[in-house]
């Protein structure tokens, strides 16, 4: 064990990556003690400090442990996963808290509940990233378009049944992001965009009127009412004021905040109070008016560093593989920062996608913590395999040859 530890690249350690991920559970802590007021806010913050530490020792297991190894089993976590995710549907098992969807599986321990999308998404990354290296040299051929569908559809199936229209949306988007950057030829890409833009054209029309087939009546009606935002129909007006509730949030927050001002003295009678959910996924608006806009820029910039780190180790990673890996946890990322503001300010309809490592929820931290666990673990890979090393690079650099895994000490 001592020897596989001794043959990372210790010097490339992302200690940077782990400081911002700290500092951002940091404020979500402290803001959502804000959020919570006198009556929740010290148990939203413990929760979210025992989540942090919690992830950090996943982050700690996983930077150690071989992606390469990981990988070889990526068919049972992937079956695992659908698995998980359908287990939602099943009365006594899966719950909706309150919310219309079904997403969350009720552990037998207390009152904790678990979002099994959130663990599929990792899953869905690694295996897609394990696909593309067995099917890189054909990527020049309509086929590889068929295995990424038939393995895109029965992840993107059982989260949309939930239903779950935000987090199928991160699998379609990781799927597209990674399949550019494997390299998917523009004789492939070319037609499909040809055929696929009319039709997501004639999909984005009618998922639009009224009895479609593909939306829930809930989800239908935020369609409709983020289309009639000025409408002074009372069902309207009520489907959009949680979110006009977070954009006058937003704009009280001014351009220092309101903590600078007064503290948390005045937590009740903020705008945000009126917000519902607003520990989870409206806490930007907690963070706007609490922090103003200085205090947005600021997480965000932190954010921004995260996401360009990811793409960075990404770049320099070792292998096709771990290229891959680190690519679509940065896609994962990417999107689920920016649908969540633009929800929470208004700029897309009403969803239910959390803002990772600051949204009170422990799938969400946990499913964030695994990703930068293995970034981590890529970004410090051995340029070259050491004489009596471990290694199982060979395994997924070439997929023509049968190559013997090396587990020699």
């Amino acid at each position: 064990m001592l020897n596989r530890l001794k043959q990372y690249d210790w010097r490339n350690f992302n200690y940077s990556l782990v400081i911002i991920v700290i500092i951002l559970c940091m404020i979500s802590a402290f803001t959502l003690k804000l959020a919570g007021g006198a009556e929740k806010g010290a148990g939203y913050m413990r929760g979210q400090l025992i989540g942090m530490i919690m992830g950090l020792f996943i982050v700690a297991f996983l930077s150690v442990l071989d992606y390469h190894f990981i990988c070889r089993f990526v068919a049972v976590y992937f079956f695992l996963g659908i698995m998980l995710v359908l287990m939602t549907k099943i009365p006594g098992i899966g719950t909706d808290l309150d919310t219309g969807s079904s997403r969350w599986i009720r552990l037998p321990v207390g009152s904790i509940t678990f979002q099994p999308s959130e663990l599929l998404k990792i899953i869905f990354i690694l295996t897609m990233a394990v696909l593309f290296c067995k099917i890189r040299k054909q990527l020049d051929q309509f086929k590889a378009v068929v295995w990424i569908v038939l393995l895109t559809l029965p992840a993107f199936g059982a989260i949309v049944i939930q239903p779950d229209l935000s987090s199928s949306l991160v699998i379609l988007f990781v799927m597209a992001v990674m399949t550019f950057v494997a390299g998917l030829s523009y004789r492939v890409i070319v037609p499909i965009i040809s055929v696929g833009l009319p039709i997501t054209l004639i999909v984005y029309w009618y998922v639009q009127q009224p009895g479609n087939l593909l939306l829930q009546g809930y989800q239908y009606d935020r369609v409709f009412a983020f289309k009639n935002q000025d409408s002074t129909v009372m069902r309207i007006v009520d489907l959009n004021r949680q979110q006009k509730s977070s954009v006058n949030a937003i704009a009280e927050g001014g351009l220092y905040g309101k903590f600078l001002k007064d503290g948390a003295r005045a937590g009740s009678s903020r705008a945000y109070s009126s917000v519902s959910i607003r520990e989870s996924d409206f806490i930007w608006s907690v963070i706007s008016e609490e922090f103003g806009f200085l205090g947005c820029c600021l997480v965000l910039l932190l954010f921004g560093i995260l996401i360009f780190k990811c793409f960075r180790v990404a770049r320099k990673a070792q292998d096709f593989l771990g290229m891959l890996i680190a690519v679509g946890v940065s896609a994962m990322f990417m999107f689920q920062v920016f649908s969540n503001i633009c929800v929470v300010t208004f700029l897309f309809p009403n969803t239910g996608l959390p803002l990772p490592f600051l949204s009170n929820g422990l799938s969400s931290m946990m499913s964030s913590m695994i990703g930068i666990g293995l970034v981590i673990n890529i970004g410090i890979q051995p340029a070259k395999t050491k004489k009596g090393g471990f290694t199982m690079r060979k395994a997924y650099s070439d997929m023509d040859n049968d190559v013997d895994i090396d587990f020699s000490l």
